[in-house]
C-alpha cells in the first residue's frame, strides 16, 4: 500500500498526538509557571481535548492543501455512532436513578463477600462492575465502576502509585469484561458478524478466561489498597441512597437497556437520550447534576480519534497482515497502546484467509492491551474523566499510566494464551 501525502501528514499528527498525550501532565503543570496563560494550558493539558485538538488540526491542513470541500467531504465520511453513544450512555449510566438501583445491589453484595467494608466496595467495583458490561456495554460499566470507586479507591489524600494500579486495573479488567457477549466490547463487536463468533463461543472461548483474569486483578488491586481505602466523604453515600420511587427507577433502567439495545442506530438512541433529559427535567428532585460536561469532553476526544485514526490504515494493515499468529498476540498487545482496539480488530476483520488461531490471537491481544493507555480502549477517556479528580494536578500521566499496567496486561495476557 502506497501512501498519499495526506496519508503520511495524517499519521506525523497521529504521533504528534501521541506525544501530546504522554506530555499532557507536564502542560498542565506549566499553567503554574505561566499564570497568564493558565487557561490555554489548562486546555492543553485536558488528556479528552487532544485527539479532537489535533484531528482539528488534520482538518484544516486538509482544507488547505486540498480545498474545503474535500476536508468536509471526510469529515462527513467518519462514522460517529461510537462517540455519540458513549455521550449517551455516560449520562444515562451516572444519573442519580441508576447508581442508586446499581449501589443497593452493591450493597447487598457486600454482606455476603468476606471483605471489611470499604474493601468489600473496592473489590466489587473492580470485577462484578467491570464484567457486567458485557451485558449493558463497556462504557456503561466504566461510568457506573468510576462512579461508585471514586470516593473509595480514587482520593486526593491516597499515595499516586495505588491509584495508578487501581486505574490500570480497572481500564484492563473492563477491557476484557466485555468479552463475555459479542456485542458489549467494541474490538469483539468488528468480529463478531463477520466471523460468525456467537454468545456461546465467547463465553466458552474467551469470557471464562476474562472472568479469571479480573478476579485475580481485582484481588491484587484490592489488597494492595487495603491500607488506603476508606469511606466516602459523609453523607456522599445517603444522598445517593435517598430514596428514588421505583418507578423513576425502573423508567431509567428500561430507557439505558433501550439504548444499550440501540447501540448502533444513533438515530434511534439519541432520540432516547432525548426522552431521557426530558424525564430528567421533569422529576430533577431525583437527580443529582448530569454528566454533561465529561461526557461531551469523552465525545470530542473519541470523535477526534475516530478523524485521525480514519488515515491510519496505510501503515496499519501491512504491520498486522504480516505477522504470524504468536507475533500477531504480542503486536496486538503493543498496538493496543497507540491505536484504539477497536479499530485494529476492524483491520483484522478484513485480512483474507486468517486462521481461527489467528482471529483469536488478534482478538486476544487487542483485549488484552486495552488498559496500557487512555487511547486503547474507547471507554478509557471516560474513565480518566471521572476520576481525574482524585490525582495530582487533577490530571493522569500516561507515562505512569502505561507503567501500572504492565502488571495487570500480562495477567489478562497469560489468562488468554495458557488457560
Amino acid at each position: 500500500m502506497h501512501p498519499q501525502s495526506i496519508d503520511v501528514i495524517a499519521g506525523a499528527l497521529f504521533a504528534a498526538a501521541l506525544l501530546h498525550t504522554f506530555a499532557a501532565k507536564r502542560i498542565q503543570r506549566l499553567s503554574r509557571s505561566f499564570p497568564r496563560h493558565a487557561g490555554l494550558f489548562h486546555l492543553l493539558g485536558e488528556v479528552e481535548v487532544i485527539f479532537g485538538f489535533w484531528a482539528l488540526i488534520l482538518i484544516a491542513t486538509m482544507a488547505m492543501l486540498f480545498g474545503a470541500d474535500r476536508a468536509i467531504d471526510y469529515a462527513e465520511s467518519r462514522n460517529f455512532t461510537e462517540p455519540l453513544f458513549v455521550f449517551v450512555i455516560m449520562v444515562v449510566a451516572g444519573s442519580r436513578p441508576v447508581l442508586s438501583a446499581v449501589l443497593s445491589v452493591v450493597l447487598i453484595v457486600e454482606r455476603v463477600v468476606p471483605l471489611p467494608n470499604p474493601m468489600a466496595r473496592a473489590w466489587i467495583g473492580l470485577t462484578a462492575i467491570p464484567l457486567m458490561g458485557s451485558l449493558v456495554t463497556e462504557p456503561a460499566a466504566m461510568t457506573i465502576a468510576a462512579m461508585l470507586l471514586a470516593p473509595v479507591a480514587f482520593r486526593r489524600d491516597m499515595p499516586e502509585a495505588p491509584k495508578y494500579f487501581a486505574l490500570a486495573v480497572l481500564f484492563v479488567n473492563v477491557s476484557i469484561g466485555g468479552t463475555l457477549t459479542p456485542f458489549a466490547a467494541p474490538p469483539v463487536l468488528m468480529v463478531a458478524a463477520p466471523w460468525g463468533w456467537s454468545g456461546g463461543f465467547m463465553a466458552g472461548v474467551f469470557g471464562w478466561k476474562a472472568a479469571a483474569a479480573v478476579i485475580v486483578n481485582a484481588s491484587a488491586a484490592t489488597f494492595l489498597l487495603r491500607t488506603f481505602l476508606a469511606a466516602g466523604p459523609p453523607g456522599e453515600e445517603q444522598a445517593l441512597k435517598a430514596r428514588v420511587p421505583w418507578t423513576v427507577i425502573a423508567v431509567h433502567l428500561g430507557l439505558l437497556s433501550a439504548i444499550v439495545v440501540m447501540a448502533h442506530h444513533k438515530v434511534v438512541f439519541m432520540g432516547l437520550f432525548l426522552l431521557f433529559l426530558g424525564i430528567a427535567h421533569a422529576y430533577e428532585k431525583y437527580q443529582t447534576p448530569l454528566l454533561v460536561r465529561e461526557a461531551l469532553l469523552v465525545a470530542f476526544f473519541l470523535a477526534g480519534l475516530v478523524v485521525l485514526g480514519g488515515l491510519q490504515r496505510w501503515w496499519l494493515e501491512p504491520l498486522v497482515s504480516d505477522l504470524g499468529a504468536f507475533e500477531l498476540f504480542l503486536g496486538a498487545v503493543a498496538l493496543t497502546a497507540i491505536v484504539d482496539n477497536a479499530a485494529l480488530t476492524h483491520l483484522g476483520s478484513q485480512i483474507a484467509d486468517l486462521s481461527e488461531l489467528a482471529k483469536y490471537m488478534l482478538v486476544a491481544g487487542a483485549v488484552a492491551g486495552g488498559g496500557l493507555t487512555v487511547i486503547a480502549n474507547a471507554p478509557n477517556p471516560a474513565g480518566i474523566a471521572l476520576l481525574k479528580k482524585g490525582f495530582a494536578d487533577e490530571s493522569v500521566g500516561a507515562g505512569a499510566l502505561l507503567l501500572a499496567a504492565l502488571l495487570p496486561t500480562a495477567v489478562a495476557a497469560a489468562a488468554f494464551l495458557i488457560l
